[in-house]
């Protein structure tokens, strides 16, 4: 919507029933321009709240002349410390359109009004995508026709026509990967993960290949030894392609994790730590979410694969145990450790296919690997991705860190250490690599670093000369680390978006 057209009241504005006005506090400053209906208002009430001066949950005021008659006030705090950023602003967007819609709004318009400074450069962008996502509710309550009223539309000002298709598309792969990855473990089971993946990728040009043998991916395999007498439960491997047409410059690879339920294996999780684990399938989300949105915007020039490991890490007389020593995809000698530590296996496996196929023609390729891998990266850094690649992909992390920064979804990165890989050394001639330690990883020294070690050697491509990246996403993937009732985040599918549209 054109930025003008609140305060000129243009036709645009027409359909609208409802303001959400974002801005740093105290937001009586930032209402200037927005027309003299909103003006008044907000200096009104101002006058009486002094709240405002700071954050607080979203108002809703009667606003005579104002769309639909209502003005919702969302302060996102003073923003002026070094420490702020732009997640400020999706924290008010997402909290003023829902709020909005409680008030009874169904075409609520956006405002945002940010700082000038640089991490504050897409919070138009970042605000719809909240406001967006603040919508979403649970597959199993749609399903069952349980779900609350949602806004119909989001009409954003100063967000151009092109600009908003392109937000609504990441905004389409969002919601998948949320459903992925917030679905209770029956009703996403790994094959119907990919049943999901079959209709969400239907007429998009995007090839979907399903393995149900998984034999050619002996660590995945192992993973699902003791799922396998259950056919629901039964792994398969997902491959995502997208190929745009014109030529093709750049290969994505990226591997996911997909563990739709983590009972630890024959190393069980105790004391109720099991609860909230069939959000392990995360990675795998946010990697289906990555292509699906890649899919919507018509990337060019780049051609992403992904590749989906859909495992339940179950415990029963088939169970794979500690002391095992199986040959990866890669034919390097895995001894595992802890049956716990089941995630980087899996994608141990799909980094070899990934590099068979980067070895294979591919035009410039980069690998990925996405997971909910540890809880080490949370204890370690908190609300935020853990992020670290090899050396070859040291100029390709510096531009992810920036786009990550601007998108709202900050990463903390690390280097891989000779530590990392001493942690991961063979103890025998037995076998080249030790999956872990007997520890889980919040209670060992670089618990989510040690692990980029192990993916590096057991996939082969330790020595290799392909960029490697590796996001550990267990501290990010549901809202407040909350794994059993936190809704999905969706992260970091804006901030891998940008990096794939060549946005620098």
């Amino acid at each position: 919507m054109p930025a003008n057209a609140l305060a000129e009241s243009t036709s645009a504005t027409a359909g609208c029933d409802a303001v959400v006005l974002v801005a740093p506090s105290p937001i009586a400053k930032h209402a200037g321009g927005l027309g003299p209906a909103i003006g008044a208002v907000v200096e009104a009430v101002a006058r009486v709240d002094c709240a405002l001066e700071g954050k607080c949950a979203p108002l809703v005021l009667p606003a005579p002349g104002v769309p639909g008659g209502r003005l919702v006030l969302a302060p996102a705090g003073a923003l002026s410390e070094d420490v702020d950023d732009v997640r400020s602003i999706a924290e008010a967007a997402a909290a003023g359109f829902a709020r909005a819609v409680e008030a009874g709004a169904s075409r609520p318009l956006l405002v945002v009004r940010a700082p000038s400074a640089p991490r504050f450069a897409r919070a138009i962008e970042v605000g719809a995508l909240a406001a967006l996502g603040s919508q979403w509710t649970p597959l199993e309550a749609r399903e069952a026709e349980m779900a609350p009223r949602s806004a119909e539309s989001l009409a954003v000002l100063g967000l151009p026509e092109p600009r908003a298709r392109e937000i609504a598309a990441v905004e389409v792969g969002r919601a998948l990967c949320r459903d992925i990855t917030g679905t209770e473990p029956e009703r996403m089971a790994p094959r119907r993960v990919a049943e999901m993946c079959e209709a969400a990728f239907a007429r998009t040009g995007v090839l979907v290949k399903i393995e149900r043998n998984v034999d050619d991916y002996p660590l995945i395999s192992a993973v699902s030894r003791a799922s396998r007498v259950v056919e629901r439960h039964r792994p398969c491997v997902v491959r995502l392609d997208y190929r745009p047409r014109g030529e093709i410059r750049r290969t994505v690879l990226l591997a996911g994790k997909g563990v739709t339920y983590d009972t630890g294996g024959v190393d069980l999780k105790t004391d109720g730590h099991m609860a909230g684990m069939s959000r392990d399938k995360g990675g795998a989300g946010a990697v289906a979410g990555l292509v699906r949105a890649a899919a919507a915007l018509g990337l060019e020039g780049v051609r992403i694969v992904g590749l989906l490991g859909l495992v339940r890490n179950s415990i029963g007389e088939e169970s794979y145990v500690s002391d095992e020593i199986i040959r990866s995809r890669a034919g390097v000698r895995v001894r595992i450790g802890n049956t716990d530590a089941e995630g980087r296996l899996i994608l141990a496996d799909l980094l070899a296919l990934a590099r068979e196929l980067a070895m294979s023609g591919a035009a410039d390729p980069i690998l990925f690997s996405v997971a909910t891998l540890t809880g080490h990266v949370y204890r370690a850094h908190g609300p935020y991705t853990g992020a670290i690649g090899n050396a070859a992909a040291g100029p390709e992390l510096d531009r992810l860190d920036v786009l990550a920064e601007r998108w709202g979804e900050p990463m903390e990165r690390a280097r891989p250490r000779r530590e990392d890989y001493a942690f991961v050394a063979p103890r025998s001639s037995a076998e080249d690599v030790v999956s872990s330690n007997r520890l889980a990883s919040v209670n060992t020294p670089r618990g989510h670093q040690f692990p980029f070690a192990f993916l590096d050697i057991a996939s082969g491509l330790k020595g290799g000369t392909f960029p490697f990246i590796h996001l550990d996403i267990g501290g990010v993937s549901v809202e407040s680390a909350d794994w059993q009732f936190g809704r999905p985040t969706g992260v970091p599918i804006p901030s891998l978006t940008a990096y794939l549209s060549g946005e620098s």
